[in-house]
């Protein structure tokens, strides 16, 4: 009985949750209006380094998991009621390529709003001609890609079985010589596991196939299932930039999150459960995130920890906070 109560609960909150979301701080794209595609958490890997822990539905099969008109409405009501974001950014709590009306989408949104659409993605399945050709109507496409070699791909991303890194980078490859907008490609370091300079030698080798415009290093900042023993020194990613053509840049937050913006309208704490169900956030990322002042996120973080509806902790100096009972991801 208790299984089926929280099976039930479960869905019913997926079914409620709004799956528009933000502006949120981003640290390559500024103040980013999220759309979540998909339900909490399906996706082609099972990243060892994810915050949002364990993938729920391990899948390469595209689906029309929301109708995209209702999606639609959602992000024209979140841009009437403000603050205008830097972007719409597709990604959300999995990954939105397995999204099968991607491209209808994606024309959709660019047909009420000259915001650029970004489209965040793991690129698992750009072999996929037809997935290429709706990416391609993405202003920006940021991929992701943290092994060069097929067992460091095993180890990190813990894809789905008809997977390979081989078919990850050629995807990839052929996805660039037909898109003319900029590719950024964003490499996940975890310390003691892919730090190493042979592995990103070969991590280096396989970026240049892709050729993207830009190359980021990143490290599990946020809180992780491997912990803050994960995260690579700053100095130690800035050493590794060089392996890279073009030179990467490192993109990992060290640093307290950004200045807030002018204060939306609305009761904060919902804004602010709303958000931490979407990822982990200092006090400093979500007052940037709601356009609120640090105080004000303070109290509302009191009240909502006070009813168990948030819960925090300390990872590499910095407290964190996230949503308890939205979809128990912790």
């Amino acid at each position: 009985m208790r299984q089926q109560a929280q099976g039930t609960r479960s869905k019913t909150s997926e079914a409620r949750r709004r799956r528009v979301y933000g502006p949120v701080p981003s640290r390559r794209l500024g103040m980013s209006l999220g759309v979540d595609l998909v339900p909490f958490k399906a996706c082609s890997y099972d990243c060892l380094y994810c915050q949002l822990g364990p993938t729920r539905l391990l899948t390469t099969r595209r689906e029309n998991f929301f109708p995209a008109r209702a999606l639609v409405e959602e992000v024209r009501h979140a841009l009437e009621r403000g603050p205008r974001p830097d972007v719409i950014t597709l990604a959300g709590s999995g990954e939105p390529t397995l999204y099968r009306p991607l491209g209808r989408l994606i024309t959709a949104l660019k047909a009420i709003t000259d915001i650029p659409v970004v489209l965040l993605t793991n690129g698992a399945l750009f072999g996929d001609p037809a997935l290429r050709r709706e990416a391609a109507l993405a202003d920006r496409v940021l991929p992701s890609l943290d092994a060069g070699d097929e067992g460091l791909f095993r180890i990190m991303n813990r894809p789905h079985e008809s997977l390979t890194i081989e078919g990850v980078v050629a995807g990839l490859e052929r996805f660039r010589g037909e898109y003319a907008g900029p590719i950024w490609l964003e490499v996940m370091v975890v310390a003691g596991l892919s730090d190493g300079e042979p592995r990103m030698r070969l991590l280096a080798e396989q970026a240049r196939r892709i050729g993207p415009d830009r190359i980021h290093l990143n490290t599990p900042v946020r809180p992780s299932p491997l912990g803050p023993l994960a995260i690579v020194p700053q100095d130690r990613l800035e050493a590794l930039c060089s392996l890279f053509t073009p030179v990467a840049e490192v993109i990992a937050d060290f640093k307290p999150g950004q200045k807030a913006r002018a204060a939306q309208a609305g009761g904060i704490e919902d804004r602010l459960f709303e958000l931490l169900s979407r990822r982990p956030c200092t006090v400093e990322d979500a007052a940037a995130g709601l356009g609120a002042a640090p105080n004000e996120v303070v109290k509302a973080l009191a009240a909502l920890e006070s009813s168990g509806r948030v819960g925090s902790h300390i990872h590499d100096i910095r407290r964190f906070y996230w949503a308890l009972d939205t979809e128990e991801k912790r």
